[in-house]
C-alpha cells in the first residue's frame, strides 16, 4: 500500500487540483515557449504498449498532465519538489541541503513509497536545484521506488557559463511537444554535463541525452 498522508493520486482526467505558480521574482515577465521534445516523445513510446502504470510526477499538479497521463489510462502521483525543498532547506541555502537530519525529512516527505511502487518517473528540471548531496540521496531513492526496467525523464541546463536557469512549468501538449511556462529564475547547485549526469546515474542501467537549441539538456534514464 502507497501511504496517503503525503501523496497527491490522480486517477481520471476530470481531477482538479490548482497548478502551482513558479516561485522566482514577481518583477520578471512570464514567458511561454512551445517545444517539441524528442525525449518526451521517446518517454511515452517506451511505455505506449501498456495500460494501468503508475508514473511519479516531481513537479507541482497541472491539470495539462493530469489529463494527458490519465488519458492512457496510468495513475499519476505528484510530488512537488521545489516548494517543499524551499520549505525544509530555504529558498536560497544550499548548504543546508548537506544536513543528513533534513535530507532524511525530505525524503520522508516526498518519496516515502514502497519499494518498486513506479514504473516511470518525470523528473523535469527538479534534480538541477538539489545540492550534490540532496540529489545523490534522491537519484538514490528514487531508484528504490521504480521497478526494474522503468523509466526517468529530466531536463537540466546545458548553459554551463550561467549559475541562474529560469525556474519552468512543463505542461504536456501531446506525446512529443511539452509548453515551458518560465517566470523568474532560481541558482543551479552545481554545473552538469554528459560525463556528471552518467557519474550521478551510475547505479542505472544506461542514461540516453538530447541536446536542444533551448540549452535544454534532456535526458532519458532506465532503471
Amino acid at each position: 500500500m502507497l501511504p496517503e498522508r503525503f501523496k497527491a493520486m490522480f486517477r481520471s482526467p476530470g481531477a482538479q487540483q490548482s497548478p502551482s505558480k513558479p516561485r522566482g521574482s514577481q518583477h520578471e515577465r512570464e514567458t511561454v515557449n512551445v517545444r517539441h521534445s524528442r525525449a518526451l516523445e521517446q518517454f511515452f513510446n517506451y511505455i505506449n504498449d501498456q495500460a494501468g502504470l503508475s508514473i511519479l510526477d516531481l513537479a507541482a499538479a497541472t491539470q495539462e498532465n493530469v489529463t494527458f497521463v490519465t488519458g492512457l489510462g496510468h495513475k499519476l502521483y505528484t510530488q512537488d519538489f521545489l516548494r517543499s525543498l524551499d520549505d525544509t532547506f530555504g529558498s536560497e541555502d544550499i548548504v543546508e541541503q548537506s544536513n543528513a537530519r533534513r535530507i532524511e525529512l525530505f525524503l520522508q516527505q516526498n518519496l516515502d513509497y514502497a519499494d518498486q511502487s513506479f514504473d516511470a518517473v518525470l523528473m523535469w528540471d527538479v534534480l538541477q536545484y538539489l545540492s550534490p548531496a540532496l540529489m545523490n540521496a534522491t537519484v538514490k531513492r528514487l531508484r528504490e521506488i521504480v521497478r526494474p526496467n522503468s523509466y526517468l525523464l529530466g531536463f537540466f541546463n546545458a548553459d554551463e557559463k550561467n549559475a541562474l536557469c529560469p525556474e519552468t512549468v512543463f505542461r504536456i501538449q501531446n506525446i512529443s511537444t511539452v509548453e515551458l511556462t518560465q517566470r523568474g529564475h532560481r541558482k543551479n547547485s552545481q554545473v552538469f554535463n554528459n560525463r556528471s549526469l552518467e557519474k550521478v546515474f551510475a547505479e542505472y542501467s544506461s542514461v540516453k541525452f538530447f541536446l536542444t537549441r533551448e540549452n535544454f539538456r534532456e535526458i532519458i534514464v532506465k532503471r
